[in-house]
């Protein structure tokens, strides 16, 4: 459908000035017939000149009427034919007319036929036109209001023929049939107009349809007309009656045509209205009483006059309560359509929900397997946004994310909230760029309430197979998002059957893990934090271990990512931190001036991450009373990197006197800035740097660049992974006055610890 000048209807081009000409012809034809219709009533005048204007009216209808009906309306074909059958039927009514046949409105059989035949054409188009659905309620409601405005209309037809039925009943057959056509094509009317006048809009542009349903009015009202005529046999009423309605027609037709050409959305459902069809109804019925009450007995007058009164006051107290009923409708309507919105959208971003997403899923998988996927969405460190900045920022940045995702997302694409900070795509025709757009659109500085934030997101996504259901390819891109997470910020995955394995190993391991940590089946082993060059004992790093009743040992590399991604992360390091206080304080009171002087914990991100993890660490010295200065708290620098929540509780959890560890330094992000905002006292250089130090290169630069920093900055450095008398040695050398290792000792149970001696007294245990 063309938008720039042009109506494209099926391949014809229908442009303004065509239209404007059409109602110029239509007009004029009209205005021809008003004029000599006038001065007919008045004198004859030559008779041919009143049958030329309905030929030219009826021309330019049926045109513009096909036309409408090119743009696959078809209702407005039925119409343009019925009007056309109309229109010979005016042509037959004209030959009986100048042939002597017929006289003024009297009309043969043949003719009667082709008329009512053409009415019941247009009718049938019209009861095409589609309507509202309606329930029983309502088609009684509009029963009832046919039934009023017919009666009303046969009331007035029976008052407009009384005068003249005996003389034309009584006339011969053409008077009969003239009665026939007219009763029977103001039945018609009248239903055409019934039918339009209260079906819905459907696909039909609404001022088109007022028109039409105007179109029956007149062709109704116009019959009505036929026995004013009877004192002037050269007059018929079809001589004005078919210009008037043939304009009226040609104006629907054309605002249908004008609305086709701009493109204009099927108009939506109008709000509830009051009918006033039925109560115009009755107000004409009482008039009409009136006036053949007038001129007779008082008694009859004063009664006329009274029941037309009290029906106006029953009307008009009705037409009130109806109004405030459709008033309380709307409102509730209005409601449910809220609710009904709420039910399957998000209240803070207006994206579709999981219910949604899922319906649509599934539609999309009946439609067309092999070209769907379903992406999920989730924010990386959002929890800590919402902790330092407030909820406001967080609900802002969460609305903006959507903005962004939307925007990226392709038209058949659809975008959901499933809650929190998580949002899943539906994408179909084989998509696979649009996740990787989004990631890196996110990645911008986005507004939220006055802050400029830049987010990272993991992204799992899952391509449907055969079987799919909607509910297992959301899974799927749930199984990849937390394979993204696992593989670090910002990061992209693509399911695939192995992290399936994952997935179950590491859901059985947390669920087993969950038992060992009720069940005392976890211990502590603590790893030797010596002084060089002799070994002496200076302070242990407690390391978790877990012995499964079944399966034996099993590494922290499996259990651990598997207490991140379920969270029992948070309670297995609580669990750690009060037990290796607890061991520390055992160690001081038992061993004296031989007991560590610290014990190192690792804290996760996500425990730094949980506001008032500080207090829990302050509680925990008190309930064991260990010392304050004796608990060191490692962290990686990728957990502290962003700032945040757990910058914070890094600097209440000093201020309590613990000192911090920066754990793994040099292989993340490593930024030396991160030094100056964390309040670290010690930094534990990795292991990668240590492995090759006694053969130069770069990690030998970096080793010594790094104890050069500790002692600018007055950190202490502890080098990790020490596993030969070379490297410590080497280390020792490059300034190093701290070491762990396997060279010193590998973790050993609490009750070894006591028995640590340096490597020269005994070897043993150096092993």
């Amino acid at each position: 459908m063309g938008t720039r000048g042009t109506a494209e209807v099926t391949g014809t081009a229908v442009t303004p000035w065509r239209l404007t000409r059409t109602l110029a012809v239509a007009s004029g034809a009209l205005v021809i017939a008003a004029i000599w219709f006038s001065i007919g009533l008045t004198r004859r005048t030559p008779d041919v000149i009143g049958w030329l204007p309905p030929v030219v009216s009826v021309a330019v209808s049926v045109r513009t009427a096909w036309q409408a009906g090119r743009d696959g309306r078809t209702f407005w074909r039925y119409v343009a034919i019925g009007v056309l059958m109309i229109g010979l039927a005016s042509a037959g009514a004209a030959y009986d007319y100048f042939s002597g046949d017929q006289q003024g409105q009297h009309i043969s059989g043949p003719t009667a036929a082709m008329y009512v035949a053409g009415l019941l054409v247009m009718l049938a188009g019209l009861l095409r036109i589609p309507g509202a659905g309606r329930t029983r309620i309502e088609w009684t409601r509009f029963g009832l209001d046919i039934a009023t405005v017919i009666v009303t209309v046969l009331t007035f037809g029976w008052h407009l023929f009384y005068r003249q039925w005996q003389g034309w009943a009584g006339d011969t057959a053409a008077g009969m049939i003239t009665v026939f056509i007219v009763v029977a094509a103001g039945l018609v009317c009248v239903s055409a107009f019934v039918k339009v006048a209260f079906t819905g809009t459907g696909p039909i542009d609404r001022r088109a349809l007022h028109l039409l349903a105007l179109t029956g009015a007149v062709g109704a009202g116009g019959g009505a007309l036929t026995p004013l005529l009877a004192s002037r046999p050269y007059l018929n009423n079809t001589h004005i009656l078919l210009p008037a309605v043939c304009l009226v027609l040609c104006l629907a037709a054309d605002r249908q045509l004008r609305a086709s050409r701009a493109g204009r959305p099927l108009p939506r459902p109008l709000p509830r209205r009051l009918s006033v069809m039925p109560y115009a109804a009755v107000l004409l019925t009482a008039g009409l009483l009136l006036i053949s009450a007038a001129g007779r007995t008082s008694d009859l007058m004063v009664v006329a006059v009274g029941a037309v009164t009290v029906t106006l006051l029953v009307a008009g107290r009705q037409m009130v309560a109806l109004r405030d009923n459709v008033r309380l409708l709307d409102d509730l309507d209005a409601r449910q359509r809220e609710l009904a919105h709420r039910a399957t959208h998000d209240v803070l971003t207006d994206l579709p929900n999981r219910a949604v997403l899922l319906r649509e899923v599934a539609a999309a998988l009946t439609d067309d397997l092999s070209t769907v996927s379903v992406a999920l969405i989730d924010l990386d460190d959002f929890k800590a946004i919402n902790d330092d900045l407030g909820h406001a920022v967080g609900d802002a940045l969460l609305i903006a994310v959507a903005e962004r995702i939307v925007a990226q997302t392709p038209h058949d694409g659809m975008v959901a909230r499933l809650g929190g900070d998580e949002y899943a795509l539906l994408l179909r025709g084989g998509d696979t760029t649009t996740p990787a757009a989004i990631a890196a659109h996110l990645r911008l500085p986005l507004h939220a309430a006055d802050h400029e934030l830049v987010v990272e997101a993991s992204i799992g996504v899952a391509r449907a197979r055969a079987g799919d259901t909607a509910d297992e390819l959301l899974r799927r891109a749930d199984v990849a998002m937390y394979e993204a997470k696992s593989q670090g910020k910002g990061r992209q995955v693509v399911y695939s059957a192995e992290m399936d394995q994952r997935s179950a190993e590491q859901a059985r391991l947390a669920a087993d893990l969950r038992t060992a940590l009720d069940t005392g089946q976890l211990q502590l082993h603590y790893q030797p934090i010596v002084a060089l060059p002799g070994g002496e004992l200076h302070g242990v790093e407690a390391l978790i271990r877990w012995t499964h009743p079944e399966r034996g040992p099993i590494g922290p590399g499996l259990f651990i990512p598997a207490a991140e991604r379920t969270g029992l992360i948070v309670p297995l390091g609580a669990w750690i931190l009060e037990e290796a206080c607890r061991q520390a304080a055992r160690w001081a009171y038992e061993l004296g001036g031989a007991a560590p002087r610290t014990v190192s914990v690792n804290v996760s991100a996500r425990q730094l991450r949980e506001a008032g993890f500080a207090g829990e660490v302050a509680a925990v010295l008190r309930r064991t009373g260990l010392a304050p200065h004796m608990l060191t708290v490692e962290v990686t620098e990728t957990a502290v990197f962003d700032g945040g929540t757990a910058l914070t509780e890094l600097h209440a959890i000093a201020a309590l006197g613990v000192s911090i560890a920066l754990d793994d330094f040099g292989t993340g992000h490593s930024s030396l800035g991160l030094l100056r905002t964390c309040p670290a006292d010690i930094l534990k250089v990795d292991k990668s740097f240590i492995d090759d130090i006694t053969e130069g290169g770069q990690q030998a630069v970096v080793a010594a660049a790094l104890i050069r920093i500790c002692a600018g900055m007055n950190l202490r450095a502890v080098a990790e992974g020490v596993e030969t008398a070379e490297q410590a040695a080497e280390l020792y050398r490059l300034g190093y006055r701290f070491a762990q290792g396997y060279h010193f000792a590998r973790p050993l149970p609490a009750e070894a610890i006591a028995a640590y001696r340096p490597m020269g007294a005994a070897p043993g245990l150096a092993a």
